[in-house]
């Protein structure tokens, strides 16, 4: 078994600059007293593919969501680039957030909810057009631009979740269980998918799933967070070539990691249940 606690994704750049993301000693306890994260360190390099996994409860959502800066920690603090909260969003430093529900606009044809965040910035309306169909086209949508969200299966309304986050050409990409409620064979071609735009666009992601076989198959290094109070447990590289193919889901090296992440989520399980 192959562990480690921080591994270069293997297109990284040495020189690229600082890590995407730093959570240095960064919990959470709610108002209600609920204590959702340990004290969690976790870096995360430019360029890497990094999904969290881990049994329902070990706050990998929350994790996310302190990353994306949607809450704040109760202590400790996150580095984004090297920097605080207030420099993102400048060159080199953009990120976007999928939620597990593409949360489309109902009431707006495709193209509409691909551009809201362009026209929320401002951008003008010829340089939004092309990048709107440069984004529906990296998720193989461009006929479907005048289609409304009711006409589309699940499986296309999260490409069209993942051209509004791409439409703002962001460098840190952060997922929370975005294909979870999707079909296997959907789930797969979208995985596939996703892990082609990570390779060309030369992206780094944060993702959160349950499955282990998902996070095998996309991942440059794999964070196992157990619960009560969450915490990161262990790490595992995923130390196999991109671009991965479904030759590389049966494959031997595949099922082994796999038995792995196994291992390490029944450990998780055990780590995490309620002391009696």
């Amino acid at each position: 078994m192959r562990m480690a606690q921080a591994v270069r994704a293997p297109d990284t750049d040495p020189a690229a600059g600082p890590p995407a993301i730093e959570v240095l000693g960064a919990d959470k306890v709610f108002g209600n007293g609920t204590r959702a994260l340990a004290p969690i360190d976790l870096t995360v390099d430019q360029g890497e593919f990094v999904t969290l996994l881990g049994p329902s409860g070990c706050g990998k959502s929350t994790l996310l969501k302190m990353v994306a800066n949607l809450i704040e920690p109760t202590s400790g603090g996150l580095m984004w680039w090297g920097r605080d909260y207030d420099h993102v969003g400048q060159a080199g430093r953009k990120l976007v957030f999928v939620f597990q529900d593409p949360t489309l606009m109902p009431w707006s044809r495709v193209r509409s909810n691909v551009r809201l965040p362009l026209d929320l910035a401002g951008t003008p309306k010829q340089e939004g057009d092309a990048r709107v169909d440069q984004a529906l086209a990296m998720v193989g949508l461009s006929r479907f631009d005048g289609c409304y969200p009711r006409e589309l299966s699940g499986g296309m309304q999260m490409r069209v979740s993942i051209a509004r986050a791409l439409v703002t050409e962001p460098n840190l990409l952060l997922m929370d269980e975005p294909f979870g409620a999707l079909d296997e064979i959907t789930r797969n071609k979208l995985d596939q998918d996703l892990l082609d735009l990570w390779f060309q666009k030369k992206l780094t992601v944060v993702f959160v799933t349950h499955s282990i076989y998902e996070s095998v198959f996309l991942s440059t290094r794999v964070v196992v967070m157990a619960a009560r109070p969450g915490r990161v447990l262990r790490e595992l590289i995923i130390d196999e070539p991109y671009p991965r193919d479904d030759a590389f889901r049966v494959s031997q090296k595949f099922a082994a990691y796999a038995r792995d992440l196994q291992v390490l989520l029944a450990e998780a399980s055990i780590s995490g249940a309620p002391h009696i």
